[in-house]
């Protein structure tokens, strides 16, 4: 039996050790561009007043969408937020509820104070639908007002009914669209203390936003959209609409129409842009939420992006595209692998530790390692090191060194979170594969970052 141990444990390692590196060699590539970008100045955040900046005009009209089913718990707060925050008048919001969810609309009729801004859209079937057929109704809303204005609206926004608008948003998104079809702002997830679970998407955020996705946008591939803080030039909208037959320009099959949609714009030739800016305070000018501060509710989230980014993206959305293109995509759907190496390197470390126990008995000696093993282990070692390193670096950029720390500390349930969530991807994959649809598989919301006086101080900040 010891000998049989001795193989799974060889297995194992072969097996997690291969993977994990190239893992750890691809994220060192993204590393060095991240680096060469910094030290050529491509990837400086530029620096706003975001006082004098909120207080100016748009260029033409913007819409906000924001798809609600069973908000009731935050939409108010959002909403009232971001009319206090973004106090233009060319700004309309339009709120996607249903006529089955009457505490929704209820909310979302407090939330809105009567600002005549605000455009409550009741979808003409019973909930849930999926938020992109959600966010669909929401367009033809748009297009209906266009039509009896005979005015046709400049950007649509999207965010979440839990998000925090920042002030500065709305006009630089404004700004931006005058060259780009398509604009993603940062997502920077709020810290709960205590909260580990919801806490680790602050790191994984941090990294990905801080780092990935300036890269990505360097090396010419699609920009994914995020599904909050980002804005759509009016007339790109259209054009994917008319591609997709004139059912709207989000993707309904989809369980990620956000990221899909990047894709399908830069497909379509449209022209996509990552825009990093922070204020006079140093702060960087993102969308703020909570996120799942339950391990059910995290792994539930993070499997349908595993799903709907990484396996049905590789049906929907192929392989398109340059060197830059194909390795993004490749980095997208890594997702269930990572996790299997993951699962493959923590079970590793139970046989390793059960052997190490019997050798400490001596029921049998463990065999020494051969070289390629311990060059292999010592490869791992040092990409585990780096690795932490840059969660720390990143982590504590935008939350501070004791976060840091945290995010340190953070890393093995970040790991048991993406193990679960990919097995519960490849079994609603599965499903897919077998024609059974999947309806708002949405993440519950319970606690909003906003307060009466956030909102207070947002109304003082704006004079």
């Amino acid at each position: 039996m010891f000998d049989w141990f001795t193989l799974v444990e060889r297995e194992l390692l072969l097996f997690a050790g291969v993977f994990l590196l190239l893992g750890s060699l691809d994220e060192l590539a993204v590393d060095i561009g991240w680096a060469w970008l910094r030290l050529t100045g491509r990837a400086k955040s530029p620096r706003i007043e975001r006082r004098e900046l909120s207080h100016k005009e748009l260029t033409g009209s913007a819409a906000l969408f924001i798809p609600a089913w069973r908000e009731a718990r935050v939409i108010g707060i959002t909403l009232a937020h971001a009319l206090a925050a973004w106090p233009q008048s060319a700004l309309r919001v339009y709120v996607g509820c249903y006529s089955n969810d009457a505490s929704t609309i209820e909310a979302v009729m407090r939330g809105s104070r009567g600002d005549p801004r605000l455009r409550l859209v009741v979808h003409d079937q019973a909930g849930p639908t999926t938020k992109a057929d959600c966010l669909n109704r929401l367009y033809a809303a748009l297009e209906a007002d266009e039509r009896r204005s005979g005015e046709r609206f400049r950007q649509i926004l999207l965010h979440d009914a839990e998000d925090m608008v920042d002030p500065a948003e709305l006009v630089l998104i404004d700004r931006a669209v005058e060259d780009a079809d398509f604009v993603q702002l940062p997502v920077l997830p709020e810290v709960r203390p205590g909260r580990w679970i919801g806490n680790h998407y602050c790191d994984e955020f941090a990294e990905a936003h801080g780092k990935a996705m300036v890269v990505r946008q360097a090396v010419g591939a699609a920009l994914p959209g995020a599904g909050v803080g980002c804005g759509f030039a009016r007339p790109m909208l259209a054009k994917i609409d008319a591609l997709g037959g004139g059912k709207g320009p989000f993707p309904v099959e989809s369980l990620t129409e956000d990221y899909e949609l990047g894709m399908t714009i830069k497909a379509a030739g449209g022209r996509s842009r990552f825009l990093r800016v922070r204020g006079e305070d140093g702060q960087l000018v993102a969308t703020r939420a909570y996120f799942p501060a339950r391990i059910d509710q995290a792994v539930r989230q993070k499997a349908r992006w595993l799903n709907g980014i990484a396996l049905q993206g590789w049906d929907r959305l192929g392989w398109s595209g340059g060197v830059g293109e194909r390795w993004m995509r490749v980095r997208d759907r890594r997702g269930p692998l990572s996790a299997l190496a993951l699962f493959a390197g923590y079970a590793l470390l139970v046989v390793a530790g059960l052997l190490w126990s019997l050798g400490a008995v001596d029921f049998e000696r463990h065999p020494e390692p051969d070289p390629l093993v311990t060059v292999l282990l010592a490869a791992n070692f040092v990409g585990l090191v780096w690795r932490v390193g840059m969660r720390f670096a990143f982590t504590a950029r935008e939350y501070g060194w004791r976060e840091g720390l945290r995010a340190i500390l953070r890393i093995p349930l970040a790991n048991l979170i993406a193990i679960m969530a990919a097995r519960r991807a490849v079994g609603a994959y599965a499903r897919w594969l077998l024609g059974r649809a999947s309806a708002w598989d949405k993440t519950d919301h319970d606690e909003h970052p906003g307060s009466i006086g956030a909102l207070q101080n947002v109304r003082a900040n704006l004079g």
